[in-house]
């Protein structure tokens, strides 16, 4: 039975008790040290014989550090750790801001792009550090370094194992990507100031430049090869996706969202429920767009493009590339966002549809837009008005005279 009386060592001010060791049951010390410091007499535990390696002579050792102010009290270090339990709970890191801003916008558009580029390129950098401590050269540092180092590729994506590259690696960001998610974290630390967790940033987020004006366009020997390979594809789920992102002019995003009662069949409409753009929106059910969806056939989910589980599809991007890829596209045509690009300029360079009508068409928010596909239009105009002048011409030309033949004798 262990013994609950005090017993002296040789060393003044240190004494021990008889006890058990805790897992193996065996006797065990445990060392107590006495001293006065500031007038107040302190006793504390010094440690077990076995579990600490407590010994007597290293119990004295302890005892003098604290007598000499050299080393903490166990009182003073309780107060320590629970001084930063208490700083670190009013401590506003961008991973704790994060959540918060997620957890109170729960719809929000885009969050599993938005998540993944928070978790590869800023929660690395920035994620345990409050916005205050965050410093303009890191943000610099950041943005320089997506721009131009090649990038490890993600063992996974929304839940799915990505093939690794041909060379194990990933060309840097592009521009608009750079500051998509450089967006994110000033939308993140604003979100924060705006309800009292944190202090703004003391400098501006520098972004890179983007060409907003740039278009994708098939010529129609690559718009043959691309309906090609949709039409050989082997994922057909996909590559009905992508026909009706041509036809249609859809974004990924509201295709991938699209329920079979957001289609109007009656009326010829397609409702885009909470699009891009913001208020909900509708486009014409064309022929095309028409005959895809009626020969598709219905399962028990609510989507038109169902993923797994009748769930909504939440990525598709792996298996749209490959498609691009067979139909032998450019590199830097998007495999999406691209057939958009296509359909709105087709409708352009056709001369037949007016830019009001294309902007209605395509949902964007503002005209302005809608002007990058301007110049696709005055070109058709040109040759319109070329064609006019050439019927002009070719109507005020004298016509040539027909000599007659001379009269056979």
């Amino acid at each position: 039975m262990a013994s609950k009386k005090r017993q002296k060592t040789i060393y003044p001010g240190v004494y021990f008790l008889e006890s058990t060791h805790t897992q193996s049951g065996k006797p065990e010390r445990i060392y107590y040290i006495f001293y006065r410091k500031d007038g107040k007499q302190i006793e504390e535990k010094a440690g077990r014989q076995y579990q600490d390696d407590m010994t007597p002579a290293r119990a004295a050792g302890i005892r003098a550090q604290r007598i000499q102010g050299k080393e903490a009290t166990n009182e003073e270090r309780r107060e320590e750790v629970r001084a930063a339990k208490e700083a670190e709970a009013g401590r506003w890191t961008l991973d704790r801001i994060w959540e918060e801003y997620k957890a109170q916008r729960p719809d929000l558009k885009g969050i599993v792009t938005d998540q993944n580029r928070y978790e590869s390129y800023l929660q690395p950098v920035f994620g345990d550090k409050t916005p205050s401590e965050i410093q303009q050269l890191e943000v610099d540092r950041l943005r320089i370094n997506m721009l131009t180092k090649p990038r490890k590729p993600p063992r996974f994506r929304n839940g799915k194992r990505m093939e690794k590259p041909k060379n194990g690696k990933l060309p840097p960001l592009t521009p608009q990507t750079v500051k998509n998610t450089l967006e994110i974290l000033r939308r993140i630390i604003n979100f924060g100031e705006r309800k009292g967790l944190c202090e703004g940033l003391g400098f501006k987020i520098t972004f890179p430049k983007v060409d907003n004006t740039k278009t994708e366009d098939l010529t129609p020997d690559q718009l043959r090869d691309l309906l090609k390979a949709i039409d050989e594809a082997t994922n057909t789920e996909v590559a009905a996706i992508m026909k009706m992102a041509l036809y249609s002019g859809m974004r990924r995003g509201e295709l991938l969202k699209l329920q079979w009662d957001h289609v109007d069949f009656e009326r010829g409409f397609i409702h885009i429920v909470d699009p891009k753009g913001g208020a909900s929106q509708k486009v014409p059910l064309n022929d095309a767009s028409r005959a895809l969806l009626e020969n598709r056939s219905r399962t028990d989910s609510p989507y038109v493009f169902p993923g797994k589980g009748g769930k909504q599809r939440v990525c598709i991007r792996h298996e749209a590339n490959k498609i691009k890829e067979k139909a032998g596209l450019p590199k830097d045509f998007r495999a999406m966002h691209g057939l958009r690009h296509t359909y709105a300029s087709m409708l352009a360079s056709s001369g037949k549809v007016d830019m009001y009508t294309l902007q209605k068409l395509l949902t964007h928010k503002s005209p302005q837009m809608t002007q990058r596909y301007a110049h696709l239009r005055d070109d058709a105009l040109k040759q319109a008005s070329n064609l006019a002048g050439s019927l002009i011409d070719e109507a005020v030309k004298p016509k040539k005279k027909v000599e007659d033949l001379p009269k056979r004798k």
